[in-house]
């Protein structure tokens, strides 16, 4: 039976969860949650003030002990729990991403699906934490290496992926034994309230998880991180605030986590198969509207095939539906907020005032709710402002290069090297491409590379660490070193 919206956000939380409660907010202010597919408020939740986050994180602390001494199958058991309780809820967590976000139903639904693996690989991780025990190389003691949860971790996510970004945090912080404050981000806070409460209805003890939402983070966020207590902060947004966060985390010296920005260049070689191109682009570009931060930025396509990709791709964007996620035939919800789109339209205005020519689209829509235009743009020039700044929106824009060399010192020219993607049929120019180019994460082929089981992360200044895979639960786990004396 379909889920009625206005039930569905009568059942979300509108508090502050700490210590296994929900709360208002210290001085009763609220915050106000928008569709973006209509510009109006949906629901009003707490606001946190730094107060409220000395609150959460005193919550944390407070637990921390008796959840690093739970013991991991226990732990590995809840989430797994979580992850069950998760799947019977499918339909009301996808319209919730929506209803918050604008994603169209059918990615609201593909990200249900990926979010919700980071639960289930994490409950496998908690039970696998490992370390060794073996002689020292002299002989004379015994050398014991073993792995301890970090302590209370603070965890910001960011709009664009509301179910997703939470627990890919919230899992392995969780499996390795390590209690968390998470700040969802003020536009899409309801998914990681309504996950919260999820984990609570499984059991989860008091303090293990907290939750506040706050429309000032920059003085929030600093009451957490000036802490002594706080021992880890994990980030997901821009690379400005990750800068910033970072220097506040040096103050006490914190375990850091960041997934920051990206410009991810898309290479199609002239010997790539068009057809698995195009596709490949469509997904990479498209997907959340192209509000990702593994969207593809810059299209670099060989001189001798511009043309034609170029052409096809358009035709396919131009049959794009753009309107609100609800609706199951549309393609393209809107974007997250009114200066999104401006600056959308100001990227695309600055290149085609440079001499770049739009194929289709190239403009914002006017009426209710936050929407552009699913837009290709063709012979953008090198000094364009959109082959350096990361649109977030339906954009693709193309350039041409002449052989390998050039196509390699275009997509490596960014201070980001979050993903690429790179399109041949050769196999060693595949190869060269795994080596060559300057990136955390490489689709080969292949549009989508987002996986639980994957590590997540880039390089440069892209962020630091990893999240997924068997690297995602060492972000929260510390090393200890015990030397014994030899027993012979």
């Amino acid at each position: 039976m379909p889920t009625d919206p206005s039930a569905l956000l009568n059942r979300v939380p509108s508090g502050l969860l700490i210590g296994g409660k929900w709360v208002d907010a210290t001085q009763g202010r609220t915050l106000d949650v928008e569709n973006p597919a209509t510009g109006k408020v949906i629901k009003s939740v707490a606001d946190a003030d730094a107060d409220d986050a000395t609150r959460a994180l005193d919550a944390a602390v407070g637990a921390a002990e008796d959840w690093a001494a739970t013991p991991a199958r226990q732990r590995a058991e809840i989430l797994r729990q979580a992850f069950d309780l998760l799947q019977e809820r499918r339909d009301d967590i996808a319209l919730l991403m929506t209803l918050e976000m604008g994603k169209p139903l059918a990615e609201s639904g593909s990200e249900f699906t990926y979010g919700g693996e980071f639960l289930r690989w994490f409950s496998e991780e908690a039970v696998r934490i490992t370390g060794r025990y073996g002689a020292n190389p002299e002989g004379t003691g015994r050398t014991v290496v073993s792995r301890h949860p970090v302590g209370p971790c603070f965890l910001i996510t960011p709009w664009n992926f509301p179910l997703a970004m939470a627990t890919r945090k919230i899992g392995p912080a969780l499996a390795a034994g390590c209690t968390v404050v998470v700040k969802p981000a003020a536009l899409t806070p309801l998914t990681t309230m309504y996950v919260a409460q999820l984990l609570v209805d499984v059991g989860l003890p008091d303090g293990v998880v907290n939750v506040i939402t706050t429309s000032t983070s920059k003085d929030t966020s600093a009451a957490i991180l000036s802490d002594p207590r706080l021992r880890k902060l994990s980030f997901t947004g821009s690379t400005p605030v990750g800068v910033s966060l970072l220097k506040q985390a040096a103050d006490n010296v914190l375990r850091t986590s960041m997934e920051l920005g990206g410009n991810a260049p898309f290479l199609v070689f002239e010997d790539a198969d068009l057809d698995k191109a195009i596709e490949g682009a469509m997904q990479a570009k498209f997907r959340n509207m192209g509000e990702a931060c593994t969207a593809a930025n810059r299209f670099l396509v060989h001189s001798s095939i511009a043309d034609e990709f170029s052409q096809r791709i358009a035709e396919r964007v131009s049959r794009l539906k753009v309107g609100d996620g609800t609706d199951p035939d549309t393609d393209i919800g809107p974007l997250i907020e009114p200066k999104a789109v401006q600056k959308v339209a100001d990227l695309v205005e600055d290149a085609v005032s440079r001499g770049a020519t739009v194929l289709t689209g190239g403009q914002r829509i006017e009426g209710d709710g936050y929407f552009y235009q699913p837009t290709v743009l063709v012979d953008v020039p090198a000094d364009a402002a959109i082959n350096s700044t990361e649109i977030f929106g339906p954009v693709v824009a193309i350039r041409q290069f002449s052989d390998e060399d050039e196509a390699v010192r275009l997509a490596n020219d960014t201070p980001y090297g979050l993903v690429g993607y790179a399109y041949t049929d050769g196999l060693a120019r595949g190869q060269r491409m795994i080596e060559r180019l300057e990136t955390g994460m490489l689709g080969l082929n292949a549009g989508v590379i987002s996986n639980a089981a994957a590590p997540f992360g880039g390089i440069k200044q892209s962020g630091l660490g990893r999240e997924g895979g068997f690297e995602g639960i060492n972000e929260y786990l510390s090393i200890r070193y015990t030397m014994t004396p030899s027993p012979v």
